[in-house]
This record gives structure tokens, sequence and C-alpha cells, in this order.
């Protein structure tokens, strides 16, 4: 089932369950505790299986019409299940009721790590549109990869 949460405490400790089981994507600890501490303030929905939290999304405007897919992460055992897809298509709803017109989504270039590859492949059969390639915002070996799309 997917819900939106309000209670910024409750956020962050979703946030920080799911994102320290995910350390193959969020290994990096000033980043994680970033993402922790920013979904406080964000749109946050979570997937709940077998009474716990499977995984979540955060939602951030970065412009007036346009919304970032801030974070996302869905545990392992419950990857393929289709909470990541479930999560997002109710973010894509929550986005157009809201009056956006686009979605931004950052990433690690396909082609990089594996488990990036994975992710990529996710964001492209949701409909995300390549953008630009910034190599400077995350370093050189880790390229960042912006898709969008348009919510009308």
């Amino acid at each position: 089932m997917i819900k939106q949460i309000v209670d910024p405490n409750t956020k962050q400790i979703i946030a920080r369950k799911v994102l320290e089981a995910l350390r193959d994507w969020f290994e990096v600890d000033e980043s994680r505790e970033k993402y922790i501490a920013e979904s406080a303030d964000q749109i946050f929905l979570t997937a709940e299986e077998d009474s716990g939290f499977a995984g979540f999304l955060c939602l951030k405007e970065t412009g007036k019409e346009t919304v970032e897919l801030a974070v996302m992460g869905v545990l392992k055992e419950y990857h393929r299940h289709g909470l990541g897809r479930q999560l997002f298509e109710e973010a894509r709803r929550i986005s157009k009721a809201k009056g956006y017109l686009f979605m931004q989504v950052k990433t690690v270039k396909m082609g990089v790590y594996e488990d990036y590859d994975i992710t990529n492949r996710f964001y492209l059969s949701c409909g995300f549109k390549e953008f630009e390639v910034i190599k400077e915002l995350w370093g050189e070996n880790n390229p960042c990869q912006i898709y969008v799309m348009s919510l009308v």
C-alpha cells in the first residue's frame, strides 16, 4: 500500500531505515544523511508491505513548474515486486495534481555501475527521457545523468 507521510520525524525514520539498508546505492555517509535530513520537508510517499515500510520516495520542488524525484529507495527483498512503480505512479499523480509540468530525476549515467544500470532502466521504463549528463556534479567517476519527463 502506498501512503503519503506528513510527520517530519516519521519521514526521517523511514528514510534512514531504507537508505541504510541500501548502502550499495547510498554508500556515502554525507550524501545519505543529507537525503534523510531533507526528507522531513519534502513530499514523502512510502510503500508498506508485511506490516512494515518497504520503500519510500521524496519529491522536491526545483522550479515553479518542475518537481524532482529527489530520492527513492526500496528494500532489496522487495525489488522487482512493483513497489517502485507504485511509488512512482503516485508521485506522478500528486505532481500533476499540484500543477507541476515537468519531473526530473538524477542518477549515475548508464554503463558506469551495474546497480545503477538497473536504476536507469527503471527510470526509462517509467517514461523519463535522457536530458543531460553533468560530469562535474558528482565527479568524473560518477557522471550525473539527468532524466526529465513532461507531466502534461
